[in-house]
């Protein structure tokens, strides 16, 4: 009998430490997971001065685990592959993604550019990921939702 109180003691401990940490980690606005370009956005340096919407079949979705990222374009009124694979990181509010390899169009971007940096604001579902000129003036952003 003390046995088996002494396992649904301890299992009562266990599954209440377990839903501590779960609610935690659903809590904290992380890049990991699944997310789908919303829209784009045209800055004046400051302000938005224009929304992209998504249009006739437009999608583009990017991964983010452990470190690496993927992502891919598909475009109806394009046809050429658009994907690439790699690594990122953040500091403080700066996303940098580092792609190894990508489809034969992406590698002629990544020949050019060996890091690709952003601005970075990150929100429990939604995040944007802002380009910067040389002087740090916002130019266009790529607004995603969280879809995983």
């Amino acid at each position: 009998m003390k046995k088996l109180l002494g396992l649904v003691f301890l299992m009562l401990i266990l599954v209440s430490a377990t839903e501590i940490t779960s609610s935690k980690l659903q809590t904290e606005n992380s890049l990991e997971g699944t997310w789908e370009l919303v829209n784009r956005f045209n800055y004046d340096g400051v302000n938005v001065t224009d929304t992209i919407l998504n249009t006739n079949g437009y999608r583009q979705v990017k991964i983010y685990s452990k470190g690496k990222v993927m992502w891919t374009r598909y475009s109806p009124d394009d046809p050429s592959e658009w994907f690439g694979y790699g690594i990122y990181k953040i500091d403080d509010n700066t996303l940098q993604e580092r792609l190894e390899y990508g489809s034969a169009e992406m590698m002629k971007v990544i020949d050019t550019t060996v890091v690709f940096e952003f601005e970075l604001e990150l929100d429990k579902d939604t995040y944007k990921q802002i380009t910067l000129d040389e002087e740090g003036n916002k130019t266009f952003s790529e607004n995603y939702k969280r879809i995983d």
